[in-house]
């Protein structure tokens, strides 16, 4: 019965999991899913899903992909070719110095760059000359709250024709440029204070546009009565002559600088089902030890190394003959096994032991003619002996010896 207790605990683990899991599931109420995702993929109110989707009006002439290369070694875009357009939407645009410069690269050659996000690094900001960090040390709205006319963005006239804002009750996380320089930059949009957030650059016959906004692309905003509007006027700056729109994973999935690694224990217990099956899964296995800890292995026997009785037979009868000094005897007891030894290991007939026998075992043991002729011309006289000294017995079991440890 013991054998089965753990069998018995892990199955009653396995249905409280499954309890508690149904049991809460059925009780906790749909929540409003906040978080901020940026991806192409996700229908939440944060995601992108709506705007990637709104390329293929926008651009019909043109091929829609999905990149997650950095820039430069694209597998979807050509660093030679024009009439293309990158759409960068992010939370933080972290790009490198190398980056941007590659990204500038694409442009000269006649392709658009769109970015939206709420932060640029310090190398972008430099390369661009313009600063989107105001002095009070603030890089963007961060509200997390939600309200009326919080995120509030409009466009510019000129380009634009209509003077227009366009709102929604949903979270801010925008931000403005605080230096333009004027002389290189040309305002497009501004926020909710009338200040910068959406502006383009030349760059070679290319352009690049940089806008700070970025919720003003997701689900949520762009649903949100006629917001879709602004979503198209935005991107209508891209040159019409587009043959090639490509939307970027790549910086939505970049490890920002600084990014502080969420406890996962936190996350973990913070969800009741979790921690409850946690607490008996630990409960479970507490019971389990305490009952197990008792438990002593079985001691493993010692094999000993395998003897050979038949050698131990040899030498025993060996010390019987020598002990009656009985060399002769011995001594055709020792070819016995000596033939016995060559028939059953090299396969080779003892009948005849002449030169052919010698040559023959010596193309099996490689060991010289030289000594197993001795060996055969002794075990061929042996007979003829009336006695053999202890000298003689001892010369032929040194070299059988010699010849069972070399062959």
């Amino acid at each position: 019965m013991k054998k089965f207790i753990p069998y018995i605990l892990i199955s009653l683990v396995s249905l409280a999991i499954i309890f508690l899991f149904f049991t809460s599931e059925n009780k906790k109420d749909r929540r409003f899913d906040g978080r901020i995702t940026f991806r192409k993929k996700d229908k939440i109110p944060y995601g992108t899903f709506v705007a990637y989707e709104g390329l293929k009006s926008i651009f019909p002439a043109a091929s829609i992909q999905t990149s997650k290369q950095e820039p430069g070694y694209w597998d979807s875009l050509s660093n030679y070719d024009s009439g293309q357009a990158l759409i960068v939407v992010c939370p933080f645009f972290n790009a490198s110095k190398y980056e941007m410069k590659k990204l500038i690269r694409f442009m000269e050659e006649g392709n658009d760059v769109f970015i939206s996000t709420m932060h640029l690094s310090n190398e972008v900001t430099e390369i661009l000359k313009c600063d989107a960090n105001s002095p009070e040390g603030l890089y963007y709205y961060f509200e997390q709250s939600e309200g009326s006319d919080l995120l509030s963005v409009s466009l510019a006239i000129p380009p634009f024709h209509k003077p227009s804002s366009y709102t929604y009750p949903g979270k801010r996380y925008d931000f403005y440029f605080y230096k333009l320089d004027t002389a290189v930059v040309s305002v497009l949009g501004y926020d909710k204070d009338n200040r910068p957030d959406f502006i383009h650059l030349k760059a070679g016959k290319g352009n690049l546009y940089v806008h700070l906004a970025p919720l003003a692309f997701s689900n949520y905003f762009l649903l949100h009565k006629n917001n879709i509007s602004y979503y198209e006027k935005a991107l209508s700056v891209i040159s019409p002559g587009t043959n090639k729109v490509v939307w970027d994973e790549y910086y939505s999935t970049k490890k920002q600088p600084r990014q502080k690694e969420s406890n996962w224990l936190n996350g973990f217990l913070k969800h009741p089902s979790l921690r409850w099956a946690l607490l008996t899964a630990l409960i479970a296995l507490l019971a389990f030890v305490l009952m197990e800890m008792r438990r002593k292995q079985r001691a493993i026997p010692v094999m000993g190394k395998p003897v050979n009785d038949s050698l131990e037979f040899v030498k025993t009868i060996g010390r019987l003959y020598h002990d009656k000094g009985d060399h002769k005897n011995l001594s055709k007891k020792m070819a016995a096994y000596f033939l016995e030894h060559v028939r059953s290991r090299y396969k080779l007939p003892t009948s005849e032991l002449d030169a052919d026998f010698v040559k023959n075992l010596h193309l099996k043991t490689n060991i010289s003619q030289e000594e197993i002729s001795e060996i055969v011309s002794f075990i061929n006289q042996v007979d003829t002996f009336d006695v053999v000294n202890e000298k003689k017995l001892f010369s032929f079991h040194k070299q059988l010896e010699k010849f069972y440890k070399n062959a």
